[in-house]
């Protein structure tokens, strides 16, 4: 989904693809908008997600207000409590949604299709192209 998102942003303006894991405030600093992408886990964004916000939110509150965002979620079920959960720390930082959140649902509702690989359909992956391509175009005009 993220990959997807960002292919079509680079047609428009550079963007840069970080794990949560890896992203580090000084990443956002130096970004002009962000698309968050995350799986939901157990009706909350995924652990890793969170830390990334936990180890983001203080070091980067005051410094990215303004700037552009836009969420993609991956769930189960509904996403949309992690969509809320992503949504109020944004409004913390004082973000400007530019989209409603995409909610991509995989129905995976057995353990073993929870921990199955996912594949995510054409279509929904054209939807995370639209999205990149919505953000990097606006980005690329100065919309936002």
């Amino acid at each position: 989904m993220a990959e997807a998102a960002a292919t079509s942003a680079r047609d428009e303006v550079k963007t840069v693809v970080k794990t949560a894991h890896d992203a580090r405030p000084d990443d956002l600093l130096a970004s002009d908008g962000y698309i968050f992408c995350a799986p939901e886990n157990l009706a909350a964004i995924a652990g890793v997600m969170k830390d990334f916000f936990d180890r983001c939110y203080y070091p980067l509150l005051g410094k990215i207000e303004g700037r552009p965002y836009a969420q993609m979620v991956c769930a189960g079920s509904d996403g949309e409590n992690a969509a809320r959960q992503t949504a109020r720390i944004a409004t913390g930082w004082r973000l400007k949604e530019v989209q409603a959140p995409l909610i991509i649902c995989t129905h995976a509702q057995t353990p073993e299709q929870i921990l199955a690989e996912k594949t995510i359909s054409d279509e929904d992956l054209a939807r995370c192209r639209e999205l990149g391509s919505a953000m990097g175009a606006g980005l690329a005009m100065k919309v936002f």
